[in-house]
């Protein structure tokens, strides 16, 4: 064996694409400076518990954090996939921060993944579990994953801070991805909506669906917005409630917005948030989320702006052809994976703005992934 080569990064930003990216393309990565000027340096939490479940799904990858946890030195294994494994999230953030990674790691495994997840279901920060199960998995299947072992089980809420809630995730494997030419946007047929309180009276959802069905009723006609009401151990260990909307148009685009409303978050000093505690009722949150929905939609675009990161990355990993989408204004979360990507994977996207819609239609060659793994088993 040669002496291991490693790419030297530096500071905390999209740690989690870093991750993903630097075991995707096999790269073994260095990062220096994670948070070495802050009050608390070194890596938070989440991003301690997103590399032990890297450890999880993968076999023979070496992790070495020094003792500050400024410092992390990383060698990719081989995805393994595999059934029956558990992983508890750190609870700082949900589990929407780990599903992104863990979606496409899957993919490439070497035998599909079966994963139950403990820890925050939803919270304002991240998508909520239910965005993950009827929106973003629908953006897999235009890249040709099979619909068949790709699935998302809510089997109970955890809303922070004490989380205590469980989703079961089955990722199928694929030899390799598709190119896409996802331009259309198409015109909105219909809005599904998803609501769930738990520990707390079933009101809040009342509320938030009434409210935000009174935004979309002027607009279409096919509104519907599902209750999802848990108590005893299906409820988790914290009160709170939440709702998520997504807008399904003609072209096959999955539109989404959400959001969780916490009662009484407990902060890092262990004092509850006294500001949080004067929280704005549920109707708001009901009309706060329609209206972020519909801004989602006139930005354009054949996914929304939280959902960018993961197209693009889906698009740089498919076979060497050329990919074409369209989104809306570009998140500057879009734009840090589109430099990762250009990093790690060598691939650059060309952009071409369309002034009479005002979106940008991006178009790039894919990088060719194959799923080794799978061919050698």
């Amino acid at each position: 064996m040669g002496k291991t080569t490693y790419k030297r990064l530096k500071g905390s930003q999209s740690f989690r694409q870093r991750l993903l990216l630097s075991t995707l393309s096999s790269t073994p990565i260095i990062i220096d400076e994670i948070r070495a000027d802050d009050m608390i340096p070194g890596l938070l939490r989440h991003e301690m518990s997103l590399l032990r479940l890297f450890e999880t799904v993968s076999d023979d990858c070496v992790v070495e954090v020094n003792e500050t946890g400024t410092r992390l030195k990383y060698k990719p294994g081989i995805i393994m996939g595999g059934k029956n494994l558990v992983h508890s999230c750190a609870l700082t953030r949900s589990m929407g921060y780990y599903l992104e990674s863990l979606l496409v790691l899957g993919l490439f495994g070497k035998k599909p993944l079966s994963i139950r997840l403990k820890g925050v279901t939803d919270d304002p920060k991240d998508p909520s579990v239910d965005t993950v199960r009827n929106a973003t998995l629908h953006i897999l299947k235009r890249f040709g994953v099979p619909s068949e072992g790709l699935e998302l089980k809510i089997e109970a809420r955890g809303v922070a801070p004490e989380g205590g809630g469980e989703v079961l995730l089955t990722v199928p494997n694929v030899q390799s991805l598709t190119a896409v030419q996802w331009v259309e946007e198409g015109m909105v047929k219909r809005i599904r909506g998803w609501t769930f309180s738990a520990r707390v009276s079933s009101d809040f959802e009342h509320s938030m669906r009434f409210t935000a069905r009174g935004v979309f009723n002027n607009l279409l006609p096919d509104v519907h917005i599902f209750n999802d009401h848990k108590s005893g151990l299906h409820a988790g260990k914290s009160p709170g409630y939440g709702i998520s909307l997504v807008a399904e148009t003609t072209a096959g685009c999955y539109i989404s917005a959400d959001t969780a409303v916490s009662c009484g978050r407990v902060e890092e000093t262990g004092e509850l948030d006294v500001e949080r505690q004067e929280r704005k009722p549920a109707e708001d949150t009901g009309v706060e989320i329609a209206s972020w929905l519909l801004q989602e939609i006139e930005k354009g675009g054949v996914v929304d702006s939280t959902h960018q990161g993961l197209l693009f990355i889906l698009c740089a990993l498919c076979q060497q052809d050329v990919s074409k989408v369209r989104v809306g204004t570009l998140s500057p979360y879009g734009v840090e994976t589109l430099r990762n990507l250009k990093e790690f994977l060598g691939v650059t996207f060309s952009f071409r703005p369309d002034p009479d819609t005002a979106t940008v239609i991006l178009t790039c060659v894919g990088s060719g992934l194959i799923n080794l793994s799978r061919k050698l088993s």
